[in-house]
C-alpha cells in the first residue's frame, strides 16, 4: 500500500467584524435624552417619549444638552383607557440652523393622573399646568400658585375631558331653525334626534331626568313580519326582469281591432298622416322687363357660326320695342323782367 501524503491544514483566517449601523438622529436624540428614550419622527417633528417618573431628568436633559431652551407650550390628550398623555413642545430660537423643535411626552393613569411641576426647569411652564389642571384634572405637585385660570370659581369637572357632559346642550336647546327630523308643519311625529358627542339623553341626566316619556323605538324587520302574521318570501327576480309589479302578466292586454304601431319616426302617426299637408303657395314672380340690347338676349358663341343679323333669311325677327311713355313737358319758367341799366353819376366837373 502507499501513504497518501497529508494536506497541510490551512489557518482559518478571522472574520472581518461588521460595521454597526450608524444611528438615525431620532436615535441619537433619545439617546442624549436618556436611556430610557425612545424617538419616532412623522410629519418633520420629533417626538420622544420618556416614562412618568423621568419626566423632570428629560426636560432638563432637553434643556441642557440639547440646548432647547424655550418652552412653546405644554398640554395634554385624553386617550381614555390608556389614561393621559401629557405633551411638552420645546423649541431652539436664534441658532444658525433655524428653528430646532421636539415634542417630549409622558403617560400618566386615569386614575392617578399626577406629575411633578416642570416650574423649576421652565419658568414659563406655571400658566400651562395651571391650565392643564382645570381642563384635565391632571395634578402637578410642587407648583407654586395652582390657583384656577380660566373657568369660574365653583365650576365642576374637566371640560376637556371625553366623559365631560355638556350641561349645556342638555339644559337648553341647540340653537338654530330646525333640529335633525324637524317637519316643517310639525303635524306628523319627528323621529328620534341624534345626539351630539359629549351630550346624554335628556330623560337620563339633566333637570327632566324621568319626566320625558321613552322613545319609541322602530320594530325591526322580522318583528314586522311576525306581528302581521305573513312571511314574505326574498326576492328572486333579475334586475333585467325588473320588479313583480312591472311583470308582463300584470300589464294590460292590447286590444286585437287596434294593431301596434308599425309606423317610423318620420312618417309621423295615423292621425297626422290622415290630414293632407296644405301646400303653401309659390310666390308670384313678376315679369320682367325684356330689353333688344341685353347682351343675354343674344347671345354670341365663342367658336364656330357667327348668327346672322336680324333680317337675314333663316333668322326670326326681333319683337317689336315696346314704345316707351312720353315724359311730361317741364312747365317753362317765367322771364325775368329786365331791370333798367344803371346810369352812372355825374360828377362835378362833367360838362352837360
Amino acid at each position: 500500500m502507499t501513504d497518501t501524503p497529508e494536506t497541510p491544514e490551512v489557518p482559518e483566517t478571522p472574520a472581518e467584524p461588521v460595521p454597526a449601523a450608524e444611528p438615525t438622529p431620532a436615535e441619537r436624540t433619545a439617546a442624549s435624552v436618556g436611556p430610557w428614550a425612545s424617538a419616532t419622527e412623522a410629519y418633520d417633528l420629533l417626538t420622544v417619549d420618556v416614562p412618568a417618573e423621568h419626566w423632570i431628568e428629560a426636560l432638563t436633559a432637553a434643556r441642557d444638552v440639547l440646548g432647547l431652551a424655550f418652552l412653546d407650550w405644554l398640554s395634554a390628550v385624553d386617550d381614555l383607557d390608556r389614561g393621559f398623555a401629557v405633551c411638552a413642545h420645546l423649541a431652539a430660537v436664534g441658532g444658525p440652523g433655524g428653528v430646532r423643535r421636539l415634542l417630549l411626552r409622558t403617560r400618566v393613569p386615569r386614575e392617578r393622573a399626577e406629575l411633578p411641576t416642570a416650574v423649576g426647569v421652565y419658568a414659563g411652564a406655571a400658566w400651562h399646568e395651571r391650565e392643564t389642571l382645570e381642563m384635565f384634572g391632571i395634578g402637578f405637585t410642587g407648583h407654586p400658585h395652582p390657583v384656577t385660570l380660566l373657568l369660574p370659581d365653583g365650576f365642576e369637572g374637566h371640560p376637556l375631558r371625553k366623559d365631560f357632559v355638556l350641561a349645556a346642550r342638555v339644559a337648553k336647546d341647540w340653537p338654530g331653525a330646525k333640529e335633525p327630523g324637524e317637519s316643517a308643519d310639525h303635524g306628523g311625529p319627528a323621529r328620534r334626534k341624534m345626539q351630539p358627542a359629549g351630550v346624554p339623553d335628556p330623560n337620563e341626566w339633566g333637570p327632566l331626568k324621568g319626566t320625558l316619556p321613552p322613545v319609541a323605538e322602530r320594530p325591526a324587520r322580522g318583528a314586522r313580519a311576525a306581528a302581521a302574521g305573513t312571511d314574505r318570501p326574498r326576492r328572486t327576480r333579475s334586475t333585467e326582469a325588473g320588479s313583480a309589479s312591472q311583470a308582463a302578466a300584470d300589464a294590460p292586454p292590447v286590444r286585437a281591432d287596434r294593431p301596434r304601431r308599425t309606423r317610423s319616426v318620420g312618417e309621423g302617426s295615423v292621425s297626422q298622416a290622415a290630414e293632407p299637408a296644405e301646400q303653401p303657395e309659390a310666390p308670384r314672380r313678376t315679369a320682367r322687363t325684356q330689353s333688344s340690347d341685353a347682351p343675354w338676349h343674344a347671345p354670341v358663341p365663342a367658336h364656330g357660326e357667327q348668327p346672322a343679323q336680324p333680317g337675314q333669311p333663316g333668322q326670326p325677327e326681333q319683337p317689336e320695342q315696346p314704345e316707351q311713355p312720353e315724359q311730361p313737358e317741364r312747365p317753362q319758367q317765367p322771364e325775368r323782367p329786365q331791370q333798367p341799366e344803371q346810369q352812372p353819376e355825374k360828377q362835378d366837373g362833367d360838362s352837360a
